[in-house]
């Protein structure tokens, strides 16, 4: 067994803002929840500290099987728990790509071995090979595991496959998730076209009409069809717009920002260099204002990290070379209440609810709060403590905020009775 003393309990499931105690029984199931419980157990002293439900990202990249040079799927478990998440869901582009029931159980195969870590879902491609043809297996795959479908890091050009893709999710009652980055308009990736680290590393960089004009294109489709649809990785103020207008018309669109995207610009591309090439790029700050707007007024649903490790001989190529994105499930919760909380233009029940609730019920996922009978799936956080990062679970380190001054940590995550930490 095991009980949390002295904690302050927020649960943006319920609302409950309240310092308590939680027991855990053996079975890793809250027993109780109340003030000053006594037990001859394991104690976790969670005084100053705050207990919430475990962090939810719905886009994280495990590279497993085929790059596992850059990180596989034990060492992104690591990494996710040492950010405070209890639940990841991993992106199709593998190397098969997860498009059939062999490379999907290879997956589920690798998460079994470690079964008292965190829970890694598996979502699937929409298309075969990424090829934007033909629609997969949806029914297989669903009841083999697979928790949505998306070829993320790929855009879907045709819209009437696009159509019928989202046809087949709605009779499946499944999610599609969708990278917006129309390739007419990114004459090189990476980068904000036309900003001044475009000219330094002289690329033309990625207009932000990529995005805008194909999540225009699918918010009409997915009126037409019915079908749940999210907006990976938005990064422009007019891209958000649109999602409000989408919204208020009735559409089941969702929408995730990066931690990346409401704490830094393109001016940050100067400093950085390829650490800060991503795709979408960094806008601008007026954009970076306006992401934090949408996702305040809930136009943006949740923050996802789109955790994208690759290898320094990779990072290190000249800009125009270099793959684009960072990794982030080991900073986010810092890098958000720096830029959110400790900013003061959010509240902390906000940041937990993009964090962990929303993703959580978006995706479907159950039985996630803080409540007696439910399993234990909880992360500890300190708001107020000064973290500077240099060392990584992740294979991988291919970040802008190395070294950086931020403020809260995570200090632990609890699966069942279990304490993880780093």
């Amino acid at each position: 067994m095991l009980l949390i003393k002295n904690a302050h309990i927020l649960d943006p499931y319920t609302g409950f803002d309240k310092k308590s105690d939680i027991l855990i029984n053996d079975n890793g199931i809250i027993e109780n929840i109340a003030d000053n419980i006594t037990c001859e157990c394991e104690t976790l002293d969670a005084m100053g500290r705050t207990i919430s439900t475990g962090f939810v990202d719905t886009h994280v990249h495990f590279r497993d099987p085929g790059q596992t040079q850059k990180e596989d799927i034990h060492t992104g478990m690591n990494a996710a728990a040492a950010g405070g998440y209890t639940t990841v869901v991993c992106m199709a582009n593998t190397l098969p790509i997860c498009d059939n029931l062999e490379t999907l159980k290879y997956i589920q195969d690798k998460i079994n071995e470690k079964p008292d870590s965190i829970n890694v879902l598996q979502a699937c491609a929409i298309s075969y090979g990424f090829k934007g043809q033909d629609v997969t297996d949806f029914g297989a795959l669903l009841d083999a595991g697979a928790v949505g479908f998306t070829d993320d890091g790929i855009p879907l050009k045709n819209s009437e496959f696009v159509f019928k893709a989202m046809q087949m999710a709605v009779k499946h009652n499944t999610i599609l998730s969708f990278h917006e980055e129309a390739p007419e308009f990114v004459p090189s990736a990476g980068v904000n076209y036309g900003s001044k680290a475009a000219e330094k590393f002289d690329v033309a960089g990625a207009m932000p009409i990529s995005e805008e004009v194909m999540i225009a294109r699918d918010i009409a489709l997915a009126l037409d069809t019915g079908a749940k649809v999210v907006f990976q990785h938005i990064s422009s103020a007019r891209s958000a717009e649109f999602i409000r207008c989408g919204k208020k018309m009735g559409v089941k669109i969702y929408a995730e920002v990066t931690p990346h995207h409401i704490s830094l610009t393109e001016d940050d591309v100067l400093e950085h260099g390829t650490l800060a090439r991503m795709n979408p790029p960094l806008r601008k700050e007026q954009d970076r204002l306006a992401l934090i707007d949408a996702l305040i007024d809930g136009t943006i649903d949740m923050i996802a990290t789109d955790h994208a490790p690759h290898t320094s001989e990779e990072k290190n190529r000249e800009f125009a070379k270099a793959p684009s994105g960072i990794t982030g499930l080991e900073t986010a919760f810092s890098v958000c209440n720096t830029a959110l909380v400790q900013s003061g233009k959010m509240s902390k029940m906000k940041l937990l609810e993009c964090m962990s609730k929303n993703p959580a019920e978006i995706y479907g996922l159950k039985n996630k709060e803080i409540k007696i009978g439910n399993k234990a799936e909880l992360v500890l956080l300190d708001w107020n403590k000064e973290k500077i990062y240099t060392n990584y679970q992740s294979k991988s380190c291919n970040t802008p905020f190395t070294g950086k001054k931020l403020t809260g940590s995570v200090d632990a995550v609890i699966m069942g009775d279990k304490i993880i930490s780093f």
